[in-house]
């Protein structure tokens, strides 16, 4: 068995491409992106793969029963959608999609059988892998708190590249999402609500509109709180930083290191389960992806999951946005936002709003 596969955007999409040329049950059909050179160069390393410029024209190619999609973040929903009308798989750079409207679209294209899912990479992480496993069983007790902070620490890409170019980019959407992916998946819990705060004191004065820093808040039904970060001004070097609490034991990544505690005494002993907590390249869920395609046993969390993490993050940019509360699921509660920008301000907000 093999799949045909085309790959769109050949940024970070060069190492999707790595991932598929490695599989042995794959062929690499088509790649694309918008300077041909750059598809051409790709298609080179490729054995009979055709170089495209026009993604429509890739995901409709023949031979092509799964495209691996890492264009801009804006294009994602479209690419991802005409992928789905076309009767293809799916594999998505994060985030998926941007919007309320989006998700519906893409929950109503999906045929049964259709695999999507996003590159929510550090869910390949050998510690996020085994803090998973811990929680259903146990072993931290009840989980009552989880802490994420994603610190990007390169405010020029906000300020000078193409994120700041565009008028509806979301730090908190573009980032923080996979501190809410690893806090929906390793618990296994949705939220109810979630409240949220921004400020732009770091891309201040720059041509940047909206803010560097978002702090978000999550209601869980079970009484779990999730407090998560998107800091694109950070100044220190780009990780992430995870702390899950439980009434049994606090597991905890930052750039110190991971460790496990199982005692309130401070002098308690702490366990090092030396276990990474970053995956062993951006292509680490391409294997799963194509098992689940092929019909064999993966890992994947299905489209549930994925669709669920972006009203997540919309409703926290929502929230951020207009103030207050926002309820989830949004079963349509943001309608009189669909049109409004998520990462910049609303007309007349104020900075920091």
């Amino acid at each position: 068995m093999s799949l045909g596969v085309a790959v769109i955007g050949l940024g970070v999409g060069a190492r999707h491409l790595e991932a598929y040329r490695r599989h042995a049950h794959c062929r690499v059909v088509a790649v694309c992106d918008h300077d041909p050179q750059r598809a051409a160069e790709a298609a080179r390393t490729v054995p009979g793969a055709v170089a495209l410029t026009d993604a429509l024209e890739a995901i409709r190619s023949p031979g092509v029963e799964a495209v691996s999609i890492a264009s801009y973040d804006a294009d994602h929903h479209g690419h991802a959608l005409a992928a789905l009308r076309a009767g293809r798989h799916a594999f998505v750079e994060k985030p998926l999609c941007t919007r309320p409207d989006e998700v519906a679209s893409l929950a109503a294209a999906a045929r049964p059988g259709t695999v999507v899912a996003s590159n929510l990479v550090l869910r390949a992480a050998p510690f996020f892998v085994e803090l998973r496993r811990m929680v259903a069983a146990g072993e931290l007790g009840d989980v009552y708190a989880v802490d994420g902070d994603y610190m990007y620490g390169r405010l020029h890409k906000l300020t000078e590249g193409w994120r700041g170019a565009d008028p509806e980019y979301s730090p908190f959407m573009g980032g923080a999402v996979h501190m809410v992916d690893l806090m929906l998946w390793i618990t296994g819990q949705r939220p109810q609500a979630v409240s949220a705060v921004g400020g732009d004191v770091c891309a201040r004065g720059s041509a940047y509109p909206g803010d560097d820093f978002v702090a978000a808040t999550y209601r869980f039904a079970s009484g779990m709180v999730g407090r998560i970060t998107a800091n694109f001004g950070s100044v220190t070097r780009h990780h992430h930083v995870l702390r899950v609490f439980g009434t049994r034991g606090t597991a905890i990544s930052d750039d110190a290191g991971v460790r496990i505690h199982t005692r309130r005494d401070p002098g308690g002993p702490v366990t090092d389960p030396g276990l990474s907590p970053l995956p062993a390249d951006k292509g680490a869920l391409i294997p799963e992806f194509v098992d689940a395609c092929l019909g064999r046993p993966n890992g994947l969390p299905g489209l549930a999951h994925e669709l669920a993490l972006v009203e997540a993050c919309c409703a926290a940019d929502a929230a951020r946005r207009d103030g207050g509360w926002v309820d989830l699921p949004l079963a349509g509660r943001l309608k009189s936002g669909m049109g409004m920008p998520i990462g910049g301000r609303a007309a007349g907000a104020p900075a920091g709003a």
